[in-house]
């Protein structure tokens, strides 16, 4: 395809999956036009790049006129004529441009859309799919992590920990995956309506159901039942995950989970006793944004069981998955492009991770958009795993639809790792993990 120098970089406001106004950039050659959108978190790390809102009354302050604006004047001017074949070259120049560590000049939220919109370009002037252009004859499916009960921010009950996730790693292949958790998902749908009733299914902001429930043992217990009830086997065929989101229930020193406040000790005990008692395959942000300690000590209590991610921890940031490196917190990074900026920085992020011996896991956020750069960039990777939400809501199943066609369109090439793609990287002070 000819015609691959930008003439002409745009955006607008668009909503996102909570209502909210997110980023949408559009770039055009002379002979294309490409857009992408910008998600959004609702739980972030204190160190991720910043979103620009624009405050005031419209849209109750979180409108993205500002961030709008500076794609249409400031990055129009600075990247009309660059070759979009050459993400990297356009990602440093809004690096550049931006000037901060935090992109808070031009705005994370600008950025990123303009990063996702010019990888989604580059492709298509060299007629390649998105993952072939990042990283050619990539052929790896994810496992699909799919978040099934929501709490904490993600549905405002009493139940804190903020996910408990399903991971259908006893699966063939992805599509074989995605059809496991949706039965899982109908199957716990059943279950919850039975024993709570029609108000126990309402779902939350990643699709996931928000039952009356109060503990992570009730959690994890209803989703065993509805794993068995769909004619499973829990820790055979499908192991359980969550995101606790720590930071959000944590407050001078301690942490507020279960109805009881738990100091730093009690914690790692109350982690490693669920890990000893539950088919857990990955535990993600377990302890507030800070604490490498907590980290590093679960880690060597439980790491060769469970994949211990990091996401307000690590904020798919480089200095702070060398910090992790060094301290041995953990030994997985939650990657979203959003946190760090460009996709070319996040990419940069899983390759440290790779060479430091973590895994990586692909992620979405709570505030999506029918946007499917991550489900390319998960199979660039070839990290094997992605979470991007229960198997429900248009903005989760984009992405699940969209690897459906990779695999398809990858035929007998495409691979799925199951349940090796949580040890196959993974190192614990040198010693391979035992999942």
């Amino acid at each position: 395809m000819t015609g691959y120098k930008i003439t002409k970089v745009w955006a607008r406001q668009v909503l996102d999956s909570r209502g909210n106004p997110t980023v949408e950039a559009e770039i055009s050659t002379s002979s294309l036009k490409v857009s992408a959108i910008a998600p959004s978190g609702a739980s972030t790390g204190t160190h991720e790049a910043t979103e620009l809102r624009d405050g005031g009354e419209r849209y109750a302050g979180k409108g993205v006129g500002k961030a709008v604006d500076n794609v249409r004047t400031l990055l129009d001017r600075r990247l009309r004529g660059m070759d979009v074949r050459r993400l990297e070259d356009i990602d440093l120049a809004m690096i550049e441009l931006d000037g901060t560590q935090n992109k808070c000049n031009l705005g994370g939220n600008a950025i990123t859309a303009v990063s996702f919109a010019a990888a989604r370009a580059g492709a298509m002037a060299e007629d390649m799919e998105l993952h072939d252009f990042l990283c050619g004859n990539s052929r790896v499916l994810p496992v699909p992590n799919m978040n099934v009960i929501n709490g904490g921010r993600h549905a405002g009950g009493n139940l804190r920990p903020q996910e408990f996730m399903i991971s259908p790693c006893g699966a063939k292949s992805f599509s074989d995956a995605l059809s496991m958790g949706v039965e899982v998902y109908h199957s716990l749908k059943t279950v919850l309506k039975k024993g709570f009733g029609a108000g126990a299914i309402n779902v939350g902001d990643e699709g996931g159901f928000a039952p009356p429930i109060d503990t992570s043992r009730e959690a994890l217990d209803m989703l065993l039942k509805a794993i068995e009830s769909a004619g499973y086997a829990p820790g055979k065929d499908v192991f359980l995950a969550m995101d606790p989101a720590a930071s959000e229930f944590y407050t001078e020193g301690r942490y507020d989970i279960d109805g009881r406040s738990l100091s730093t000790d009690e914690m790692v005990d109350y982690w490693s006793s669920l890990v000893r008692d539950y088919p857990l395959i990955s535990l993600e942000d377990p302890f507030e944004e800070e604490a490498f300690d907590c980290f590093a000590e679960l880690t060597s209590k439980v790491g060769k069981k469970v994949q211990i991610v990091g996401d307000d921890l690590l904020v798919t940031n480089p200095v702070r998955i060398r910090m992790a490196v060094e301290a041995g917190a953990g030994n997985a990074t939650l990657l979203k492009v959003n946190q760090i900026g460009t996709v070319t920085e996040a990419m940069r992020a899983a390759e440290i991770s790779f060479e430091s011996g973590y895994n990586v896991m692909v992620s979405h956020r709570s505030g999506e958009s029918e946007d499917t750069c991550i489900a390319d960039i998960a199979v660039a990777l070839e990290c094997g795993q992605i979470k991007t939400g229960a198997p429900a809501r248009a903005e989760r199943t984009a992405k699940y639809n969209r690897l459906l066609r990779i695999e398809e369109n990858l035929g007998n090439r495409a691979m799925f790792l199951g349940k090796g793609s949580f040890a196959s990287r993974k190192l614990v002070r040198g010693t391979p993990l035992n999942i």
